[in-house]
């Protein structure tokens, strides 16, 4: 355990890529203190990928992309304006509930980031709001697609835990929501305090008006929620679905782009599927080499040997979950960490949802924690801005979303009433 612990450590702290650094140490392992031969290297890491499930994210990532470059955004964001755009720090608030109403068709929070981001940032500068609070709040209310189904984090989170995934889709609405207003409370005060505008409050026409043109592209987390409850497609399947409805809506009703650029997303698309599933086939190989080791079991005797008091195993999970989200990429922390602590937490009593919504929160923080947040990083990209301006805010908006998280953890059917009522 110690040699493939530390050559991961090592792999990590020279900068090599997270998914290499996994597959490196998981290969040394067999090489050095294995008589496995190393050629099952190779198999277990086919064997990783070979998944219908995982279909899911390509095409996921697919309708996203499409949905991005097909006139959506600025619909979404016109309906969340005459929604909330009355509000002091009118356009903060329609920040954060355009990326929540964006994230629910992308699933993913650095796409959520970069669609938004590119039209609202410019918007907020000029109406007098600061770069750095801006980017700050648009990394945190982007990884918001990361709890907000469909979120692709969820999809891998269930084939690594056996998982309904419909049921971690439903569970994510209700946190979603809640840390999606905890953002939305921290914009309000700093409107205030830094006297930001809002916009003209819309009358009903107008919202009715806005809603007529984000309609379309909302019917999307319908149908992928709808057709798996109805029990019509599996999510895989969904996944096909929501990329050929985003395919008609970006081509065929809003025209927007041509079958040249549609292949260029696909390559696109491709490109990033290949680094995410080379993360998973890579993260497969280390997880055999902890279960031929029984180093899951055995880190869960050490950890119940400490204590076995639910409150404080949660705690510690959370808390290292949080500072692993500061230097790793969150699919490579899930397939890393579900097979050492689910044993721990079924042995105390967690609900598979509960763990795997909770999980998705606090990766979203992760996102945002410097030194590598990701989305944060994104965010200060799109905004042109240095990374370590957006400190100053930054801060404050992971405050809010800890409280979420800590909601969560304290009150567990926040994350399983909703599925448990839809799904049995």
């Amino acid at each position: 355990m110690l040699t493939l612990m530390g050559i991961l450590a090592a792999c990590i702290l020279f900068g090599v890529p997270i998914a290499f650094s996994i597959a490196i140490s998981g290969t040394a392992y067999l090489l050095f203190e294995s008589t496995v031969p190393v050629l099952v290297a190779a198999q277990r890491m086919v064997v990783g990928v070979d998944s219908f499930t995982l279909l899911a994210i390509p095409l996921f990532l697919l309708a996203g992309a499409l949905m991005a470059e097909g006139d959506i955004t600025p619909r979404i964001m016109r309906f969340a304006s005459s929604l909330v755009g009355h509000i002091p720090g009118g356009m903060a608030m329609v920040m954060v509930v355009s990326c929540m109403l964006f994230g629910a068709i992308s699933g993913s929070g650095v796409a959520d980031v970069a669609a938004i981001g590119s039209i609202l940032l410019p918007a907020m500068k000029n109406q007098g709001y600061k770069p750095a609070f801006s980017a700050s709040l648009l990394g945190c209310a982007g990884s918001l697609g990361t709890v907000i189904p469909p979120s692709i984090v969820m999809v891998v989170l269930g084939v690594s835990m056996g998982t309904s995934i419909g049921k971690l889709f439903l569970g994510g609405v209700i946190p979603g929501l809640i840390t999606g207003g905890a953002l939305m409370a921290i914009s309000y005060v700093f409107a205030r305090k830094e006297n930001y505008p809002r916009l003209p409050k819309a009358d009903f026409r107008e919202v009715i008006r806005s809603f007529r043109g984000a309609a379309l592209p909302l019917l999307t987390p319908a149908i992928i929620i709808g057709g798996i409850l109805q029990g019509i497609f599996t999510a895989t399947e969904a996944g096909g679905v929501a990329a050929f409805y985003a395919l008609v809506l970006s081509k065929f009703v809003y025209k927007k782009i041509s079958w040249t650029r549609f292949f260029e997303i696909c390559l696109e698309v491709a490109k990033t599927s290949a680094v995410v599933l080379f993360i998973i086939a890579a993260a497969n190989l280390f997880g055999w080499v902890l279960t031929v080791e029984n180093i899951p079991q055995k880190i869960a005797s050490a950890i119940l040997a400490i204590s076995s008091n639910y409150w404080v195993i949660i705690v510690l999970f959370n808390l290292l979950l949080l500072v692993l989200g500061m230097f790793m990429e969150t699919i490579a922390i899930v397939i890393i960490l579900v097979p050492i602590f689910l044993p721990i937490m079924q042995q105390i009593g967690v609900d598979p949802v509960h763990l795997g919504v909770m999980m998705c929160v606090n990766l979203a923080i992760g996102a945002n924690t410097p030194p590598l947040g990701v989305d944060l990083i994104t965010a200060c990209k799109v905004a042109g801005i240095p990374y370590e301006a957006s400190f100053r805010y930054i801060y404050f908006f992971i405050a809010a979303m800890i409280v979420s998280l800590v909601l969560l953890i304290a009150f567990p059917p926040l994350a399983t009433y909703i599925p448990n009522l839809l799904m049995k």
